[in-house]
C-alpha cells in the first residue's frame, strides 16, 4: 500500500510531520503489513513551510504515479493551490484512480476546488468552514468533528487533529489493535495541560 504525503511552500509543518510520524511509526515497526509512506512535492524540489521548516521531498508527484492513499496538508499555501489547475488534476486523478483521499486543516479546500467533496460531510480549520462552504456549497460542514470519514475521502480539522486521523486511517486500513500499538509506539495519548 502507496501512501503519498503532499508537500507544497507554506503547509502547515505539523499537518505533515503529525500523520508522517504515525504512518511511517507503521511502516518501520510493522514492515510486513506492506506500507509504504512518503512525500512528494509539487515540482520535486524542497518546500518552505508556513513556519520555516525546510523538507525535502523523496519525489515530484508526477513521478509518484498512482497511490492508494493521498494525504494533502493544509496551511496558508493551499490558498495558492485552490486555483493551480495541474494541482487540481492530480488531486482529481488520484482520486478517480482510487486513492482514499485525506487531508488535515485546509487541505480540504484543495479538495474542495477539485470537485472531490461534492455533496460529502468534511471538515477543516474552524478558521476556514466559510472558505471551504464558499467553494463547494454543497459540503456539510462539520466544524465540531476531529476527521470525518465520508468512504473515499477523510478529511480533519485543523493541524493536530492529523495525528488522531492518521491512527484512525491505521485502524480503517489495518485494526484497531495495529492503531493502539502505533499509538503506543509514539507515546501519544493527549492530556492537553490547559
Amino acid at each position: 500500500m502507496r501512501v503519498a504525503l503532499v508537500c507544497f511552500d507554506e503547509m502547515e509543518e505539523l499537518d505533515l510531520v503529525g500523520p508522517w510520524e504515525v504512518l511511517r511509526m507503521w511502516e518501520l515497526q510493522h514492515p510486513d503489513d506492506g506500507i509504504e509512506v512518503f512525500t512528494a512535492s509539487l515540482d520535486g524540489e524542497t518546500v518552505t513551510c508556513a513556519k520555516g521548516m525546510k523538507i525535502v521531498t523523496d519525489m515530484s508527484v508526477s513521478e509518484m504515479g498512482n497511490v492508494d492513499v493521498l494525504l494533502m496538508p493544509g496551511g496558508r499555501g493551499t490558498r495558492a493551490l485552490v486555483e493551480r489547475g495541474p494541482v487540481l488534476d492530480m488531486v482529481r486523478a488520484q482520486s478517480e484512480a482510487g486513492a482514499l483521499m485525506t487531508s488535515v486543516c485546509t487541505g480540504s479546500l484543495v479538495y474542495a476546488a477539485a470537485g472531490i467533496l461534492v455533496d460529502r460531510p468534511a471538515t477543516t480549520h474552524w478558521s476556514a468552514m466559510d472558505l471551504l462552504a464558499k467553494l463547494d456549497p454543497s459540503i456539510e460542514p462539520r466544524p465540531d468533528d476531529r476527521w470525518v470519514d465520508s468512504g473515499e475521502v477523510v478529511t480533519a480539522s485543523g493541524v493536530s487533529a492529523g495525528i488522531d486521523m492518521a491512527l484512525h486511517l491505521i485502524e480503517r486500513l489495518h485494526s484497531e489493535e495495529r492503531a493502539k500499538q502505533v499509538k503506543r509506539d509514539i507515546q501519544y495519548d493527549p492530556q492537553p495541560p490547559v
